[in-house]
């Protein structure tokens, strides 16, 4: 486990593109947290650390979206927060992250609970000031053990 706090959005989408830069495919990141946490701007900095061009933005009325990132790999963002299940979304969910060349960062996870594999880098972020964010992090299994080690340094 890891927690880090954050002092504005700048500094959310920095950490964000730290996170984006060790990524090397086959990761899933969920985010927890309320609206307006910081979710997608976490999302937004991983993105740039994964070399995304496009602009990032929120899926949460598309549920998903893909975007091309460095090496050949895939930043498939998903956002459950409309969905009281995931229905035929768990299927391509599922797709994903398998995929060895995507990334996979799910908002709203607890809706696809049972879909996430257990070896995913959970981000819980919550708000214990209107700018302030902490964000702790918590591994799954090995991959995700050996993100979270490398983002300690």
């Amino acid at each position: 486990m890891m927690i880090r706090e954050v002092k504005n959005e700048l500094e959310m989408k920095t950490f964000g593109e730290r996170i984006g830069a060790l990524l090397i495919g086959g990761e899933i990141i969920e985010l927890v947290g309320d609206v307006g946490s910081g979710k997608t701007t976490l999302a937004k900095g991983i993105a740039v650390g994964l070399g995304v061009k496009d602009n990032v933005q929120s899926p949460s009325f598309t549920i998903n979206r893909v975007y091309n990132g460095r090496d050949n790999l895939l930043m498939s963002h998903y956002d459950f927060y409309r969905l009281g299940e995931a229905g035929i979304m768990s299927n391509e969910l599922q797709e994903a992250v398998q995929n060895p060349e995507s990334v996979s960062i799910v908002e709203w996870g607890e809706v696809v609970d049972g879909v996430l594999p257990v070896d995913r880098l959970s981000i819980k972020i919550t708000s214990p000031t209107e700018n302030t964010r902490e964000l702790v992090l918590v591994s799954g299994g090995k991959s995700s053990e050996s993100l979270l080690k490398e983002l300690s340094q």
